[in-house]
């Protein structure tokens, strides 16, 4: 069957999925922003999307649904082209977050269209209101989000059914719409991410650190709250005044990807660091900045303790990534790491503002390998058995999406 893929920065989600399909013997294409760089062995088309201005002062609330919809509408003249060249979707599978999928129905009303739906946002139970340290909570911040989540639930209203990685994702979503989604996860390749006895990682001061070092990891895409940086770095001082031979690397950029940026600061990383900077060996901090795959694998593969902390919020793929390659992960306790962590079974969980539980915790976990060796092997297990990409997963996923096709003969 002819399956369209649809995401603004393919191959995103759809990264293991899309050449499976195309492997399958399905006809398979992508259409992404003309911006995206990333490389895909599916063929892939472009849209060009110069976004319209908008004055906030005027759209207030409907912002965020003008700025999807004007993608969403961008897409549909694309496939509109499409359509008029004689190209007739069996399956059409979008990422609803950007508003590519809005309009598609009008343009291809006989294919099967399939939303994967991330998250829907909500003015409280969520990221909103969790943490009001940064950004201020009341009314306007919950109408706020409530209007931000306008585009996802007409996305997933005019789908034929979504699809969520995580069972407390798909709970974000309105009761009258969660019967529409399926829970699989994009799966974890465990046959890459695995324990390595012989794992080295160089550090940038040309130090390396190897498997069975005194090593403190932490890992996300950006050094923001949303992922508990600050949380995590006021732990550090006391974390490394008790393990005077620990090493902290710390992984990720120095953008936002999640909430805003902070007021008057070039970014969190320096604004955070700035408050601890004073108490810390920094010749023992190590920041890694944006790193390639190999070199997170490895990374993952040195750490002793793996501190993962997010607001109730989308769950990282680093979270069940670091569990498959047998770390120890000291979890914050929020839903989406209670999802899939267990406390001390398959890891430690922690409650999110503790600072001094942090400390205390993962002191622990760097003066005694030996005693949560069990939770690495059972954290591993964990993952396998549940999120492995080839057995577990994949398998889903095709089956899921084969099921929208035209009836076998």
């Amino acid at each position: 069957m002819k399956i369209l893929f649809l995401h603004q920065n393919f191959p995103g989600q759809f990264l293991y999925l899309a050449p499976e399909m195309a492997r399958r013997g399905h006809d398979v294409l992508a259409l992404t922003d003309s911006n995206n760089s990333r490389q895909s062995t599916v063929k892939t088309a472009r849209y060009k999307h110069d976004g319209m201005k908008i004055d906030p002062a005027q759209t207030r609330l409907g912002r965020n649904y003008t700025t999807m919809s004007d993608r969403g509408v961008t897409v549909a003249r694309v496939c509109q082209k499409m359509r008029e060249q004689g190209y007739y979707p069996d399956v059409i599978f979008g990422h609803s977050g950007w508003g590519e999928t809005l309009y598609l129905k009008e343009i291809w009303p006989k294919a099967k269209l399939i939303v994967y739906a991330e998250f829907y946002y909500m003015g409280s139970g969520a990221d909103v209101g969790f943490d009001t340290e940064f950004t201020p909570y009341g009314l306007d911040q919950q109408l706020i989000a409530v209007g931000r989540a306008a585009h996802l639930g007409q996305a997933l209203i005019h789908a034929d059914a979504g699809l969520s990685p995580t069972a407390w994702q798909a709970s974000t979503y309105p009761a009258s719409v969660r019967g529409m989604l399926k829970v699989i996860h994009d799966g974890v390749n465990s046959e890459v991410m695995i324990p390595n006895p012989q794992a080295t990682v160089q550090l940038p001061n040309g130090q390396v650190v190897r498997a069975g070092d005194e090593v403190l990891t932490f890992v996300n895409r950006n050094l923001e709250p949303y992922r508990g940086y600050h949380i995590f770095m006021r732990a550090l001082p006391e974390i490394m005044a008790a393990r005077p031979n620990a090493q902290v690397v710390i992984v990720g950029g120095d953008e936002v990807s999640y909430g805003s940026a902070p007021k008057g600061a070039k970014g969190w990383k320096e604004l955070i660091l700035s408050e601890v900077r004073d108490k810390l060996d920094m010749s023992r901090v190590h920041f890694m900045g944006k790193v390639a795959y190999p070199v997170f694998v490895n990374i993952m593969q040195v750490s002793r303790a793996h501190a993962y902390l997010t607001y109730p919020f989308v769950l990282s793929w680093s979270m069940l990534e670091s569990m498959a390659a047998g770390c120890l992960v000291v979890g914050s306790k929020t839903s989406p790491v209670e999802e899939v962590l267990t406390h001390g079974k398959t890891g430690l969980l922690v409650d999110f503002f503790d600072v001094k539980g942090w400390s205390e915790t993962l002191i622990e976990a760097l003066a005694n390998p030996e005693k949560y060796q069990p939770i690495r092997e059972a954290a591993r297990q964990f993952a396998v058995e549940n999120y492995d990409l080839k057995t577990v997963c994949l398998p889903r996923l095709v089956e899921f999406v084969e099921s929208f096709g035209p009836p076998k003969t």
